[in-house]
């Protein structure tokens, strides 16, 4: 499944212009749909400051939320890569704020990702492991792990996500459960230790038994921790999106 090639296609839609991919079916797991707007005849006054709307002040939907507001409370135009749009849309204040926020993922954490880190990898448990190449796929949908072998965890088959962390004093590791993706955990923040690795469980394809997989940080382990990073925020991203 991962082979499927990532065309796109530009499509209109009521919010502007959006490069998405031509199967629906593979989009990225960070994106979102865009929300159904509020009817103009339901909203009189702005959702935000009350303002009696007329000839003169016009109605504005956030491209994010879908609520209509005044110019004042939607004027910003802001970009916003998990809908795809090509430019700058308006939002209300609320929703501009976190895609400013998430602007930094796509910017900077996302590209780690597609890059790769080294790790010793071990699966289930399996008493070998493996040095492999842990990187991002293209279309966001898989993890793809290579060295003498080759494997792939698709990111939506993944049930839950532990950050290995350097202790603060010789010896220790702690574990922060960060995010867990398929179940309903909630999202807790560990200390200001330094990733060292991390333990998933999911489910192989074709298969509903949870499988386990351990990695932690090579020769490199500055790039290696930078990886893990960028994956905690990757997770809260698909975390927060279910209720988005």
């Amino acid at each position: 499944m991962s082979s499927v090639p990532d065309g796109k296609k530009l499509v209109r839609s009521p919010s502007g212009l959006r490069m998405v991919p031509e199967n629906g079916a593979f989009n990225s797991p960070f994106s979102l749909d865009e929300p159904q707007w509020v009817p103009d005849k339901e909203c009189p006054r702005c959702m935000q400051c009350d303002t009696k709307f007329d000839f003169i002040r016009r109605k504005h939907h956030c491209r994010r939320c879908g609520r209509c507001f005044c110019d004042k409370c939607c004027s910003k135009k802001v970009v916003l890569p998990r809908m795809c749009f090509v430019d700058p849309v308006r939002q209300c204040a609320e929703c501009s704020l976190v895609s400013q926020k998430e602007t930094e993922f796509y910017d900077k954490q996302l590209k780690v990702l597609l890059g790769g880190g080294t790790f010793v990898v071990t699966v289930g448990t399996s008493e070998k492991s493996e040095t492999m190449t842990c990187r991002l796929s293209n279309n966001h949908r898989y993890l793809f792990l290579d060295g003498e072998s080759h494997f792939e965890v698709e990111l939506s088959r993944i049930s839950s996500m532990q950050i290995l962390t350097d202790g603060t004093s010789p010896g220790e590791n702690d574990v922060h459960t960060y995010t867990s993706l398929l179940d309903s955990h909630c999202v807790s923040e560990g200390g200001t230790s330094r990733a060292s690795g991390m333990l998933l469980h999911y489910k192989p394809m074709g298969s509903q038994d949870v499988q386990q997989l351990r990695m932690e940080a090579a020769d490199d382990k500055k790039v290696a921790s930078l990886w893990l990073a960028a994956m905690h925020k990757a997770a809260k991203l698909l975390y927060e999106a279910r209720d988005q």
